[in-house]
This record gives structure tokens, C-alpha cells and sequence, in this order.
């Protein structure tokens, strides 16, 4: 499998875990032409609650793990949930809180990056 398939699953499997507990607002920031980006993608996401981050955070770690046999490299930010990061190498996947993810404003950092929404379900 080519490495591109494999960034490719991966990302499938992060919305897919991500839309199993209703995270909202889901943005890919595709940042694999920029020279200066320390990963090839973000996934940015938010939940209502810092419960809603945790359960979020989980259910893509753990769906991960079931379908792709994947373990994150390392993940943080469980001990207040208003913004868990969890590091996958080439994407990394940012789960906040409304107005964390309005205080950190990712997105407009990376604006360079190629950006796509994704629209909720539900």
C-alpha cells in the first residue's frame, strides 16, 4: 500500500470515528505542499462539553485501533478536555471546545493550507 492510501485510510477512519460521537464542525487542513508544516494534516473538530471532547478524543482512538490496528503516537490535553490533541504522525487531530478552537483559530493560522469542511450529520 502506497503511502498516500495509507494517509488516505487513516483519515477515512479519524471522521468516520469522529462522526460516531457527533463531533461537530469537522475541518481537514491539508498542509502536505507547505514546506513549513510539521504534519501533512490537521483534523480539526469540536465537541459541546469537555465530557463531548473526551467521549470525541476516545471514539477516534479507539476506532482507530479496532479497524486499522492503529495506535496514536502520543495524545494530550485529557486532563481539562477543552482541547485534546492526539498525534498520528502525518495528521493530527485537534478535538476543542468552541472557544478554545476560537482562541487558537488553526484554521487562520494555516489559511496557506487547502481547507475542506465537512458537513455535519446530524
Amino acid at each position: 500500500m502506497t503511502e498516500t492510501n495509507n494517509l488516505t485510510d487513516t483519515l477515512s477512519m479519524i471522521i468516520e470515528g469522529l462522526q460516531e460521537r457527533k463531533a461537530r464542525r469537522i475541518t481537514i487542513v491539508d498542509m502536505s505542499e507547505l514546506e513549513t508544516a510539521a504534519a501533512h494534516r490537521f483534523v480539526i473538530c469540536e465537541g459541546t462539553s469537555t465530557m463531548h471532547v473526551t467521549s470525541i478524543a476516545d471514539s477516534v482512538r479507539e476506532y482507530l485501533l479496532e479497524n486499522g490496528r492503529i495506535k496514536p503516537y502520543s495524545y494530550d490535553g485529557y486532563a481539562n478536555s477543552q482541547w485534546i490533541v492526539i498525534d498520528y504522525g502525518d495528521t493530527i487531530v485537534h478535538v476543542f471546545l468552541p472557544e478554545e478552537r476560537s482562541r487558537y483559530n488553526l484554521e487562520e493560522l494555516w489559511s496557506d493550507a487547502v481547507i475542506e469542511e465537512i458537513p455535519d450529520q446530524y
